[in-house]
């Protein structure tokens, strides 16, 4: 019942290579295939981004707050997204005295980047008989966790290259999360690698597929959010932390930094940040789907529907957060994530090895 619908055996460049190009294909040919695979994928995250940023997070937030989200520009609000676009990118881009231009201009780049680089090894399912994964290398699961991590130097280069002691504040606040949580979050989802014994990610959603009990009749899946409910806890609260959602949005914190580590910044430049921002929202939400919720599995509909459906309902889970969870001081969110989250992921890890080597 849960598992993924079959695709095209092939990764979306080849297909767009054997469309193109036939069955035979030059070097180049696999280039431009690629190329074209690439843009197409990165625009389906930046569109989800672009819908999340200005339009669907004040309408989660408002339903959560009890209060009005916008509702004057178009029907519930939706002109917003192309307002919110031509009104920040028109702005002037103003750059401080006194920055280090090189890593000025790089960081939002490098921020936006990162985050997309990330989804060309997720498996996102089929629709219309098309495989929808870029590459899918033997080393998959640590290559997007390397790659999520590229937003760690982003965001210390913005503060550093702003020339602002309150940016500053903010990337060093910025590196001191990451690392903390980090840590967890590797080691926690080394546990999956432990129960699939790969790090390919089309493997490890394949051995989420079988079913892993039927009670009254509903067929429960084997995602490892129901084998290792413990380790998905643990991951979902570390990766709240990662994409700097309460109550570890420290890095950016408005009552205490002014606004963090993007504060000089303005037009695209700012644009770019902030897109940044929710890409890799929906980046952890594809780490979570991949490693805890089955990928793109699901019934009826087509598993890229199922994947698009899952990394949103992530992204949902860290609007309420933003909602319902009220901030840490810097020197608790340390705390935790040194003293609790780190000690608990390993224990985590060592149980699930345990758990293996008796079971198989």
């Amino acid at each position: 019942m849960f598992a993924p619908l079959q695709a095209e055996p092939t990764l979306l460049p080849e297909t767009i290579g054997r469309v193109l190009f036939g069955s035979e294909l030059a070097v180049w040919q696999e280039v431009v295939a690629g190329l074209i695979g690439a843009f197409v994928v990165a625009n389906i995250m930046l569109a989800n981004a672009g819908v999340a940023g200005p339009w669907a997070k004040r309408k989660i937030t408002a339903a959560f707050t009890d209060r009005i989200a916008i509702n004057r520009h178009g029907p519930a609000g939706l002109l917003i997204i192309p307002a919110a676009a031509i009104q920040l990118m028109a702005k002037e881009l103003i750059i401080p005295d006194g920055a280090d231009r090189p890593a000025y201009d790089i960081a939002p780049i490098l921020l936006a980047f990162s985050a997309l680089l990330g989804f060309a090894v997720i498996p996102m399912g089929s629709i219309f008989g098309i495989n929808v994964q870029m590459a899918d290398p033997e080393t998959g699961v640590a290559f997007v966790f390397a790659a999520a991590s590229i937003a760690t130097l982003a965001l210390t280069m913005g503060g550093y290259a702003s020339n602002n002691k309150y940016s500053m504040m903010g990337g060093l606040r910025a590196i001191a999360q990451n690392i903390a949580y980090e840590i967890p979050l590797i080691v926690t989802g080394a546990s999956v690698v432990l129960f699939t014994g790969t790090l390919q990610t089309s493997e490890v959603v394949a051995q989420q597929a079988e079913p892993l009990l039927t009670v009254a009749g509903v067929t429960i899946p084997s995602w490892f959010a129901f084998v290792n409910p413990f380790a998905f806890v643990l991951f979902m609260v570390a990766n709240l932390a990662e994409v700097g959602r309460n109550p570890f949005d420290i890095p950016e914190a408005p009552t205490e930094i002014v606004a963090g580590y993007m504060t000089e910044y303005s037009s695209i430049y700012f644009v770019l940040f902030y897109m940044g921002e929710f890409i890799h929202i929906f980046l952890g939400g594809a780490i979570v789907t991949t490693l805890f919720l089955g990928g793109p599995a699901g019934p009826v509909l087509p598993g890229f529907v199922w994947f698009i459906v899952k990394i949103w309902a992530v992204f949902l889970f860290t609007q309420w957060a933003r909602s319902a969870i009220p901030r840490l001081r810097i020197d608790q969110l340390i705390e935790i994530g040194w003293k609790g989250m780190l000690v608990l992921s390993f224990v985590n890890l060592v149980l699930t090895a345990v758990i293996v080597g008796v079971t198989f």
